[in-house]
C-alpha cells in the first residue's frame, strides 16, 4: 500500500482533442472524489511545462497520449518526484497502466493508495567540444549516436570509467535504460533489462565485421563515447529518446552516467514485466 492520492495533474498530448476531452472527464472524476485535479497541455516546443510552474505540490501525474507522449513529458517532469502513470491512447502502450477502458477502476486503486511505485533509471549526458560542455540532457529510454544520411560508417571510441572499450566502425551505438531497452535496442539486438535493474545495454548498430558484442554494464560509472573519425565522412548525430536531436562534431566526448534523480511509475498491479514481454510479442509464452 503506498500512501493516498490527494491532488493529481493531468497532462495531455499536444494538440490531441481526445486527450484534452478526456482529462477533462477525469479531473470531473476526481472533483466528485474529493481529489484536486489540474489540467495542462503537453508542449514540446515550450521552455517548460505549466506543471513546472506550479507551486502545488502533486500526489501524481497523469499523461494522456502513447509511450511516445509519456517519455516526453517524463523527462520535464520527473524532478517533481510525483509520480507517474500514463493513460494510453496510441498504438502500443507498453509503460501505460490505464486505458480508455479500464481508467476509472484502476484510477479508484490509486486514490485508496492501493499501488505500488516503480523507481526507474534515468541516464544524463553531456557534450564535450575542444573542452567546452556544448550540449546536456536527460532520457528515459536510450542515448542513441549514429551517422546522417550518408551511407557511410563511423568511428567510435568508448571508454567505461576511463578505461578504453573499444573503437569500432559502425552506424553508430544505442546507450538504453533498462526501461528503454524495450525500444530500439532490442530491435538492433540488444539484451531485455528487468525495468528496475540498476544497469544500462550498449548496443552497437550495424557494427563492421561485428566485432562488439551488445554490453550491459553497472550504472555506477560512466561511459564516455569519442567521435574519432575526421574528414569528410558522414553527419553524426546524438538522439535523445528519438525526440530530441544534437549535432555532434568529430573530436566531440559524450559522456553517459546515472542520473542522480529516478523516474517513478505507479503501477496497480494490470500485468508484470514479463506478461507485458509475452503480450507484445518480446517473448513466447508457455
Amino acid at each position: 500500500m503506498s500512501k493516498a492520492i490527494e491532488s493529481i495533474l493531468l497532462v495531455s498530448k499536444e494538440g490531441n482533442v481526445e486527450a484534452r476531452k478526456l482529462g477533462e472527464e477525469i479531473a470531473a472524476y476526481l472533483s466528485e472524489h474529493g481529489c484536486d485535479a489540474h489540467c495542462c497541455e503537453h508542449r514540446t516546443d515550450a521552455p517548460g511545462d505549466v506543471a513546472t510552474a506550479d507551486s502545488r505540490p502533486f500526489g501524481l501525474i497523469i499523461v494522456l497520449g502513447g509511450d511516445g507522449t509519456l517519455i516526453s513529458a517524463a523527462r520535464r517532469l520527473y524532478a517533481l518526484g510525483a509520480p507517474l502513470v500514463g493513460l494510453n491512447l496510441g498504438q502500443v502502450g507498453f509503460l501505460a497502466e490505464l486505458s480508455r477502458e479500464n481508467w476509472k477502476r484502476r484510477l479508484g486503486r490509486i486514490l485508496e493508495g492501493r499501488y505500488r511505485l516503480s523507481r526507474r533509471m534515468l541516464l544524463s549526458y553531456s557534450v564535450l567540444r575542444q573542452g567546452h560542455r556544448v550540449a546536456q540532457g536527460v532520457a528515459v529510454n536510450d542515448i542513441v549516436i549514429s551517422r546522417g544520411s550518408l551511407a557511410r560508417l563511423i568511428r567510435l571510441g568508448m571508454y567505461f570509467d576511463n578505461e578504453p572499450i573499444t573503437s569500432m566502425r559502425s552506424d553508430g551505438v544505442i546507450i538504453s535504460t533498462p526501461t528503454g531497452s524495450t525500444a530500439y535496442s532490442v530491435s538492433a539486438g540488444g539484451p531485455l533489462l528487468f525495468p528496475e535493474t540498476d544497469a544500462y545495454s550498449v548496443t552497437p548498430i550495424c557494427p563492421f565485421l561485428n566485432g562488439f558484442k551488445p554490453l550491459v554494464l553497472p550504472a555506477d560509472k560512466p561511459l564516455s563515447v569519442e567521435i574519432e573519425e575526421y574528414g569528410k565522412v558522414a553527419d553524426v548525430f546524438l538522439t535523445e529518446d528519438g525526440q530530441e536531436v544534437v549535432t555532434l562534431d568529430y573530436g566531440d566526448l559524450v559522456t553517459i552516467e546515472r542520473c542522480p534523480e529516478h523516474l517513478l511509475l505507479a503501477q496497480t498491479g494490470g500485468g508484470n514485466f514479463f506478461s507485458r514481454l509475452i503480450g507484445r510479442g518480446f517473448l513466447l509464452g508457455g
